[in-house]
Order: C-alpha cells, then structure tokens, then sequence
C-alpha cells in the first residue's frame, strides 16, 4: 500500500517508529566517528575498538530466538519498551569503560537491548498492526531510517568535539530513557486491534511452518546477503582506496552510496503492494553480483568506481527492504514473529563476521580478493531465492463482495 494511502493514524505509526529507530540506530552507530578518539584514550587498538560493533551484532543474533516467544506473548511494543531502558545502562557503562572488559560488555548489553528495539522489533510490530499490509509501512520505515547515519554522524561528531565521547554516551543514554521509552510507551497503543491480534498460521492455509525447509532457505539468502552487504560497508572506503582512489575521492563516493540505497528503498515503497518481498530479492539478488563482477572487470579509476557504487547502491538498498518483506510472503502474524526473531541469529552473526574477514583478506591479499567472496555469496544468495520463489504459497482469497 502506497504510504500516501496510509490512514492517518498509521501514518502516526510510522512517524513514531521512524523517529526512535532513527535514534536507535544512530546512536549504536557511534563508532564511525568516534573509534579513534576511543582507541586512543583506552590504549586499544582501532581494530578492536571496531569489534565493539561484533559484539552487538553478535549479541542481537544470540537474543533473536530467545525473544521470539516473548513477541508472540506480550507483543513488540512491550518489547521495545524494555529494550529502550537496557539500552540506557549499556551507553552509561560505555561512558565510563576503562579497558576491554568494560567495553565490550557495554556493546554487549547494547546488542540485547538493540534486539529487542531497533528493526527487527519494529517490523514485527507493523505486522502486527497492518497483518498483509504491513509490507508497504515496512518499506516507508526503511526509507526514513535509512537516513539515520546521514543526522546522527554529523550530530555525534558536533558532541565529540565539544563534550567528549563519554559525555556523548550519556547523552544518548538520555537519548533512549527521554526519546525513545516515551515514544513507544505513550504513542503506540498498547495492543493491535482485536481482529488483528496475533494467531499462529492455521493448518490448511498453505502458508509455511518455522522450522521447516522453507524457513532454513530463507534464513540462509537473508544472511548470505547480509554478509555481502554488512561487509562492504565497513571496507568500502579501504576497498576504494585499493582501486587506486584518492582519500577524498573514495569518502566522497562511499557517501554516495547512502543516498542510492535509500533511493532505491523509495522506488520499492512507490511499487506499493505491485509485488512482494521475493520478486524484489530475486531482481536486486541478481543484480547484486553484476556491480562486483563490473568492478572486478572495471579495473582502477573514478568511472568504473562510479558505476559501481550506482549499480551495488541500487542492489543493496533493495535488498536492506527484502530481508523484511520476505517472510511476509510466507508467514503470518505470529508466525512471522517467530520467524523474524529466529532469522535475526544467522543474519546478525554474518553481519558481525563479514567486517573482519573482508579487511583480512583486503588486508593479506587485494580488493578482487574481496569482491570475489562477495560475488560468490552474493550468487548463491540468489539461487537460494529462485529455489524460494518456488514454494511461495498461493495468495490467500478472502471473501467477495
């Protein structure tokens, strides 16, 4: 559905889950501009600073199977509640970590507070909410968080240079007690409505069971994709730099891409309902492996970097939006609740392996070493849907008038 078809009270919605989203993510998303100053003052190495973001993810993926009952019992918006007060204590020991025991325990507790408030939560609740129509809220979310590293970088890095990163650290603490808590405890309601409440899938429907192969094969596309794309982003700018770009070209490409990601978030939220999470994966998935395969064959220099950068920018962007939407073709209410939190263990621990093995092998071998890795995960994720789009299970036909 269209966002400018969305009723005005889900527009609400929207409004409210972009907004504590864009400040969750932001403020896990510190270390962009603040690693150095906190490697330097712990006497860490950048390296190990930067596994800081391992441990979140690692630790979201860890907490995603465990939650999913909590879900399906007490519903998202609790969830995000008690997610936005952990997050709290886990910016306030960051803020004052000594050494790496404390540092990592911060993110630590950060990755199971982010896995119970940042996306996945907040898909699962659209779902909830909207049940078959959630598809096109979750792509208008995207779109606006998607936005979350181009307010919140700038804003971190004005807090650094005038309070320091420990006091940026409380700040963003107060950031999730006083911005996000408020936002989802008094503006979402408390419950869906009775008719879209949540119930497991009923036997007969044709929709799939979590667990069985259907869940594995779309649990392994998300997270193969997930490393490509999670990878490249933490490398791109040393990958760049490899292709014999300039410092300041490779920054100023790199930052492009954001923008073509969130433009190609926007033409798959215009699409509306006109097709669903697979049909996107299956386009973006295909094309995905093409921008690595044009880079390789591209050699050095600005033009082939630019096409590049266009083409992977599209690709991924699609693809941030299919990892959400797939489980829709298959799964409802509950079910997709189960399914989402369990999905978010494979894709959160590739997401958190993918950085360091990109940089080992940028690091001991070249950038074609790189995108060759990628290329290859980036081809079997997309066989993996075409076998996918094999079982989607027919659209469900709901009475006539």
């Amino acid at each position: 559905m269209p966002f400018f078809r969305l009723p005005g009270h889900n527009i609400r919605l929207l409004a409210v889950l972009a907004i504590a989203q864009i400040a969750g993510w932001g403020t896990v998303g510190l270390l962009a501009v603040t690693g150095s100053k906190i490697a330097a003052e712990l006497q860490l190495s950048l390296p190990t600073i930067f596994a800081g973001t391992s441990v979140l993810y690692a630790s979201m993926g860890l907490c995603g199977p465990a939650l999913a009952p909590v879900f399906t019992r007490y519903g998202a918006r609790k969830v995000m509640i008690s997610g936005s007060m952990l997050a709290a204590p886990g910016f306030g020991l960051l803020a004052v970590s000594q050494g790496p025991v404390s540092y990592f325990a911060a993110w630590a507790i950060l990755g199971v507070a982010g896995a119970g408030m940042l996306s996945t939560a907040a898909y699962i609740y659209l779902n909830e909410v909207l049940g078959r129509e959630a598809k096109g809220a979750i792509s208008a979310l995207m779109l606006m968080t998607g936005l979350s590293s181009s307010i919140f970088w700038p804003l971190t890095a004005f807090l650094v240079e005038h309070l320091g990163w420990r006091s940026s650290c409380l700040i963003f603490a107060g950031v999730m007690v006083f911005v996000c808590l408020p936002l989802y405890r008094f503006c979402l309601p408390a419950r869906p409505p009775a008719h879209l409440a949540l119930a497991p899938t009923a036997p007969g429907s044709g929709r799939s069971v979590v667990g069985g192969r259907t869940f594995y094969l779309i649990a392994s596309a998300i997270a193969l994709n997930a490393f490509v794309t999670y990878g490249l982003s933490a490398v791109l700018i040393e990958l760049l730099k490899a292709r014999g770009l300039s410092l300041t070209e490779a920054v100023g490409l790199a930052s492009m891409l954001g923008i073509v990601q969130v433009a190609a978030r926007g033409l798959d939220f215009l699409g509306g309902g006109r097709w669903d999470g697979i049909t996107t994966a299956i386009v973006a998935g295909a094309t995905l492996p093409l921008a690595l395969m044009l880079l390789i064959l591209g050699g050095n220099g600005y033009a082939s970097v630019l096409v590049f950068i266009i083409v992977y920018g599209l690709a991924s962007g699609a693809l941030a939006v299919a990892r959400a939407t797939i489980p829709l073709a298959f799964y409802d209410k509950a079910d997709y609740a189960r399914a989402a939190s369990r999905i978010a263990l494979p894709l959160n621990l590739l997401s958190a392996s993918s950085p360091p093995i990109l940089a080992a092998l940028l690091s001991h071998f070249n950038g074609n070493a790189v995108l060759a890795l990628t290329a290859a995960c980036s081809t079997l994720a997309w066989a993996i849907l075409v076998l996918l789009s094999k079982r989607r299970p027919a659209p469900l036909v709901i009475g006539g008038c």
